[in-house]
């Protein structure tokens, strides 16, 4: 094969991650070249077997700095961004990498000719009282600003076999005889599955997908956060208490707990204010055709997922009797 005839390349920030690791599956599928962005590469040798001999290699890149995203980005056809935090961390705040980071790449994107598609959330907005979802929201102005052709994708909640939402409750379930519903559970979901988005980005990269707009990637049901924590409840067999803790309340433990070094905290006072909004498809995207449906892409079910990767946490496992809870 002459190099006139390679398949293009794809320069995928965030690959090794949750979302952007079924991004890469799904475009190794497609037979791309793909140049996984990450700041630990020696950590993200798991993927290579998602490709053939050659396919996907490794760079080093900071999103942070500059001249590492320029360097991810040379010679690239495409460029997905799947880079996002859900708390800060010492230097990884949401300005550095969810702002900062998302106008770097763009920059990088324009600079190469490549074509970008950028992974936001459902509740950006400039002017949001979350951070997250403040940086969230200027990364897509600056984003359209510097690349108006770009893609720009709204998941709501993501679900899947690495996700930190129902592993998360999953886990806590099989130590405290109670769980949190932070506000009364009431907060509106709408659960979509990683392979879907995955598939929503492929389809960007192939062409399918216009340009310029923001698009809201959810599942084909609403559920409510008790919902939500029910569902998993039966499906791991369990019968934990849901208690519901107010919102104040809840943001003092998330202060409390980001104060204790080297430990993931539950919450954080920033998602506490994530979750007094709902966080679904609006209506406006709805009506057109901005979704995963108006992409082409059936919705997936969370019952149809979560018991393939739960069973884990259920009191016997594989061999727990799915009739009885613990």
């Amino acid at each position: 094969m002459t190099l006139a005839n390679l398949p293009p390349l794809v320069t995928v920030f965030g690959g090794s991650g949750f979302i952007g690791r079924h991004v890469v599956r799904a475009l190794a599928k497609r037979g791309y070249r793909i140049r996984v962005a990450v700041r630990r590469p020696d950590l993200a040798g798991f993927l290579q077997p998602l490709g053939n001999v050659g396919q996907i290699s490794f760079i080093q890149a900071n999103l942070r700095y500059r001249n590492s995203v320029d360097r991810a980005v040379d010679g690239a056809d495409f460029v997905v961004n799947c880079v996002g935090i859900l708390f800060e961390t010492g230097r990884n705040s949401f300005e550095a990498v969810q702002e900062f980071g998302g106008r770097a790449v763009a920059e990088a994107a324009r600079g190469v000719g490549a074509k970008l598609i950028h992974l936001s959330a459902i509740g950006a907005h400039a002017t949001s009282d979350s951070g997250y979802g403040r940086t969230k929201g200027r990364a897509e102005a600056a984003i359209h600003s510097i690349k108006p052709d770009a893609v720009i994708y709204r998941p709501s909640i993501v679900f899947g076999p690495e996700d930190s939402f129902f592993n998360k409750f999953a886990d806590m379930a099989r130590i405290s005889p109670v769980l949190p519903l932070v506000g009364g559970g009431k907060t509106k979901f709408q659960p979509v599955y990683v392979v879907d988005i995955a598939e929503a980005v492929a389809k960007a990269v192939e062409g399918k997908v216009a340009g310029g707009k923001i698009y809201e990637l959810g599942g084909p049901e609403v559920l409510t956060f008790r919902e939500c924590l029910e569902t998993m409840l039966k499906v791991t067999c369990r019968t934990n208490r849901l208690v519901s803790i107010p919102f104040s309340l809840a943001s003092l433990i998330g202060s409390v707990a980001t104060l204790v070094p080297f430990v993931t905290p539950p919450i954080t006072p920033d998602q506490v204010r994530l979750l007094k909004k709902d966080n679904i498809v609006s209506k406006e995207a709805e009506a057109e055709g901005r979704t995963l449906k108006g992409l082409g892409i059936a919705p997936t079910m969370v019952s149809s997922v979560l018991p393939s990767y739960l069973v884990q946490y259920r009191p016997h496992g594989q061999y727990t009797d799915s009739g009885k809870a613990a």
